[in-house]
Order: C-alpha cells, then structure tokens, then sequence
C-alpha cells in the first residue's frame, strides 16, 4: 500500500505528464489551424477575431435644442416643455386655463 506522500508525488508526476501532453497537443492544433488560414486565405475578421464596429453615441449632455412648444402671449418667453414647467405657465394654469391655450401653432402643419 502506498503512503500519502507516495500518491502526493505520483499526482505531481502525473500533473506535469498532462501538461506536456497538452502542449504537444496544442502545438499540432495551432499548427493545422495556420495550415488551414493559409489554404483558405483567412483573415482575423473571417473567423471573429476583429473588433466589431461601434455606433458612435452622442457624448451625454450634449444633445440637439428641442423645438419650444409652448409660449407666453404677454412676454414671448417660451418653453419646450421639458424640465421645470416654468412660473408664468404655472401661474396660468392655476388661474384656470388650458395649457393647450398656450401651445405654439406648427408652422409646418397644414390647415
């Protein structure tokens, strides 16, 4: 019967007999791989290996103005009606009007 240390050094032995196994098998396999990139005249794109290509994001916080889309008749300030709804419409709203009264009229829109 084998003692602990015994099995300890055969599993040792045993570790570095894999690995070189491993690297003999490693080598055909890279080789066969380069044999057949060259027969089939392959490039890294071919098989994955490129990078994909990434849609440019806009950089945050630097985004396109916004159209306003409500105004106020008395002053002409305008908002777009994102954010912070802005006093002056607050103030109109709680006196009662439609927020729609203040919308901008699309110049674009046909009648």
């Amino acid at each position: 019967m084998s003692t602990y240390q015994e099995i300890l050094a055969q599993i040792e032995a045993l570790k570095q007999q894999a690995e070189e196994m491993r690297q003999a098998e490693i080598a055909d396999v890279i080789a066969d791989i380069r044999q057949k990139i060259t027969d089939y005249n392959l490039s890294a794109a071919d098989l994955g290996f490129g990078a994909p290509a990434r849609a440019e994001k806009p950089a945050a916080g630097k985004r396109g103005t916004v159209k306003a889309k409500y105004r106020n008749p008395a002053t002409g300030t305008s908002w777009s009606g994102r954010g912070v709804m802005p006093k002056w419409l607050k103030a109109e709203l709680d006196a009662g009007k439609a927020k729609e009264a203040f919308l901008i009229a699309d110049e674009g829109a046909q009648v």
